[in-house]
């Protein structure tokens, strides 16, 4: 069949604006690897992209260990100023010298110490030391302990046990990383006397009904050296040395350090710090 001149430049025009048309991608293509996206009435990747709140900005210590600049430092080798004597809150007695925290034991240590500030859900950091020159065995080595909220006077609260657990046999769930009574610690990581260990606890606190019952129990997770060896354990409630553990309703506590009453060499803190969580 004859085309005329006409014709011909018509079929032009026609295959020219088609051929572009034909090499667009089919509706619903994406131009990121194949991945199809939704078409203009559908959902976007917009919907899932939050913009507030914006995290308020943190400075991060000069080292892991080193307090944050959001944190309350509760020991930096200089004072007692935040701490009390646990049993009638008179100014706390322990030993400070050479920026580290020692147990003074005896009458004239006056026993426990204890936060002079309540607080409620925390990150907490605590560095501690048993003697290069312990003695003793089983609980009576560098026993110790970080209670993670202290509810009353003497042991009363809940207990991250400190003991020498380096090579010390002892029941696995008053280990050094135990939650003493309660929580076997997932592995040991302990270093030996004579060296630095270091606790990094994240704390959920109890919450209670107006009866006194409980609404959610207590949380804890603990890396001990760096090693996880609480892993968001649900407490059954404060630490009892007898019977089963029990909740009692409070709202906030101090974080209490224990002066234990075995006779062997005391056991040394330094670099405590806490970061208050909403």
């Amino acid at each position: 069949m004859q085309i005329l001149p006409s014709k011909l430049l018509i079929l032009t025009a026609v295959i020219a604006v088609t051929l572009p048309l034909a090499a667009q991608p089919p509706a619903g293509a994406s131009g990121r690897g194949g991945r199809g996206a939704a078409g203009a009435s559908g959902p976007k990747h917009e919907d899932t992209e939050y913009y507030t709140p914006v995290p308020k900005v943190v400075t991060p210590g000069a080292t892991d260990a080193a307090a944050p600049s959001d944190a309350i430092v509760l020991f930096d080798g200089k004072n007692l100023d935040e701490w009390v004597t646990n049993r009638d809150k008179s100014p706390a007695k322990w030993t400070v010298a050479d920026g580290i925290l020692t147990v003074k034991k005896g009458a004239a240590g006056g026993g426990n110490i204890e936060t002079k500030r309540t607080f409620k859900n925390y990150q907490l950091h605590v560095e501690w030391k048993i003697p290069e020159n312990i003695t003793g065995k089983d609980q009576a080595r560098g026993n110790s302990g970080v209670f993670l909220a202290s509810t009353g006077g003497g042991d009363a609260g809940y207990e991250l046990q400190v003991l020498d657990s380096y090579n010390n046999p002892t029941y696995v769930n008053g280990q050094a990383g135990s939650i003493y009574k309660q929580a076997i610690p997932i592995v040991n990581p302990n270093r030996k006397p004579g060296e630095w260990q270091t606790y990094d606890v994240a704390w959920t606190a109890p919450t209670f009904n107006a009866d006194g019952s409980v609404k959610t129990p207590a949380y804890v997770t603990v890396f001990f050296n760096g090693v996880l060896v609480q892993n968001h354990f649900e407490l059954k409630g404060e630490t009892l040395y007898v019977g089963q553990p029990i909740y009692k309703a409070y709202d906030r506590a101090p974080i209490k350090l224990q002066a234990h009453g075995d006779a062997s060499e005391p056991v040394s803190f330094r670099n405590i710090w806490i970061r208050e969580l909403e």
